[in-house]
């Protein structure tokens, strides 16, 4: 068991119903202590046991696991044109950081999931908490024409394309927050569902090369969402039955698509797109950039993916790089 397959093995035995100890022990051929090492691993990944008294270990809500072949089965045609690859790996460090240590495609999309990543990273090197089987964790590298100056858009593409496809999928609530989180406004704020990290390279008049990473909150464990600073919420929290399957087909259907169209036309016809999901235009807002922190209020996004704010004066602004607050 000390692979991902007897990992996931172990996994559909205890999905399997309650089983003690002994009988995993005598079928992996092991001891009850290395059984139980085994028990807390899976623990620790935020997967919940229980230990039925005098039955033995049981899943909680045992997870759907990612199918590469389901997934394709259930994307749209024309999303299916633009795929050079689908991967579901067991365990990475990062999908983001998996596919930068490849080659990308010379046509089309590479697309990576994984079941868990040992380390997922945000935004300005942040941690993403990524538990195992619970959420999307997923990456697509692409080459893109037109030099690095052309991919300063492409996570609001990116998450217009997933916001959309949410919406599609019955979660009507689902809005973007400049420059790349996906949230939904409750009565105390805005909820954290999701989050965008594009990284990439290359040359400044040639070919980029992009990956556009999306981590989203499917189902999160109780013990690992108690450890979140920042408020959140996951699907599985506005809508029962959510199959991660059904939406990584319906992301993807979206988002390949849309990456080839901002290859051929760059951010503007995705700008009133944009508008249709902003959950900070009109909010009064705080922006911490790197010399200062300044209040303002949000108008909206320009022609070349900045926020747009009006500043205490009347006057209007433009932020490229910061982090942005809605103020209480």
């Amino acid at each position: 068991m000390s692979d991902a397959g007897g990992e996931r093995a172990l996994l559909q035995r205890l999905a399997a119903g309650p089983v003690s100890g002994d009988a995993l022990a005598r079928e992996a051929g092991q001891t009850r202590a290395a059984v139980w090492k085994r028990i807390e691993a899976l623990r620790a990944a935020g997967v919940v046991v229980d230990a039925v008294p005098g039955r033995g270990y049981a899943l909680r809500d045992p997870p759907e696991w990612l199918e590469a072949a389901s997934i394709r089965a259930a994307m749209a045609a024309v999303a299916r044109t633009h795929l050079a690859s689908l991967e579901v790996a067991w365990t990475l460090d990062s999908t983001n950081s998996e596919l930068l240590r490849r080659e990308a495609p010379a046509d089309g999309c590479a697309v990576l999931l994984a079941e868990r990543q040992t380390g997922g990273r945000g935004r300005r090197g942040r941690s993403w908490q990524s538990p195992l089987g619970a959420h999307v964790y997923l990456s697509v590298a692409r080459q893109f024409e037109g030099g690095l100056a052309r991919l300063g858009g492409l996570s609001l593409v990116a998450g217009i394309a997933a916001c959309e496809a949410l919406h599609g999928l019955g979660f009507r609530r689902v809005a973007l927050k400049w420059p790349n989180d996906l949230v939904v406004a409750e009565d105390d704020g805005l909820r954290k569902l999701g989050g965008l990290l594009v990284e990439g390279g290359g040359e400044a008049g040639g070919a980029a090369r992009a990956v556009i990473g999306l981590g989203l909150n499917v189902r999160m464990p109780a013990a690992v969402g108690a450890g979140i600073d920042q408020p959140w919420i996951d699907l599985a929290g506005m809508q029962d039955a959510v199959s991660r399957n059904t939406v990584v087909a319906a992301v993807l259907d979206a988002l390949l698509p849309a990456l080839a169209r901002f290859d051929a036309d760059g951010l503007a016809p995705f700008v009133p797109r944009y508008a249709a999901h902003d959950a900070l235009a009109g909010r009064g807002v705080r922006v911490h950039d790197a010399a200062s922190i300044w209040e303002a209020q949000a108008l909206g996004i320009a022609e070349d993916g900045a926020l747009r704010v009006r500043m205490g004066d009347g006057h209007e602004r433009r932020v490229h790089a910061a982090d942005v607050s809605v103020r209480a």
